[in-house]
């Protein structure tokens, strides 16, 4: 699978036509949308990709039930389409993960995920394309 990985870069009047108001206060703000509200993703084998640049994140054979409330993998499609940003935030530490394309706010990544890697990356649904394949 071939991508463009050149950072995309917009205006917020940009990304503010392009995504709807909560897509936009969660990617663009940091927001966070409230747990169990996404209405979920169909079954079956897909990509996720970034609702903000498109660029491909994660797919369905890394997804598991955390049971957090958001959707949750165990890692991405490869190591270089996210950023970790430490995140010091609501009086707690935890890693913040952005799109490495667009510095779209994704969600957290916490060390209880399940095997191979033992990473949960809980992220928003809203954040999220889902493209079966």
């Amino acid at each position: 699978m071939t991508e463009t990985t050149d950072k995309l870069i917009k205006s917020d009047a940009e990304w503010r036509e392009q995504l709807s108001d909560l897509a936009y206060q969660v990617t663009r703000q940091n927001g966070t949308e409230r747990a169990f509200s996404h209405p979920g993703f169909p079954k079956g084998t897909a990509l996720f990709r970034c609702v903000c640049c498109d660029a491909p994140l994660f797919a369905t054979d890394a997804k598991f039930e955390s049971g957090c409330g958001w959707p949750s993998f165990f890692q991405p499609v490869s190591d270089d389409v996210v950023v970790e940003i430490e995140d010091n935030s609501w009086f707690m530490s935890r890693t913040e993960i952005r799109c490495a394309r667009c510095d779209a706010h994704l969600g957290h990544v916490f060390n209880d995920g399940p095997p191979p890697t033992g990473l949960r990356y809980c992220l928003n649904g809203v954040a999220l394309r889902h493209e079966p394949v």
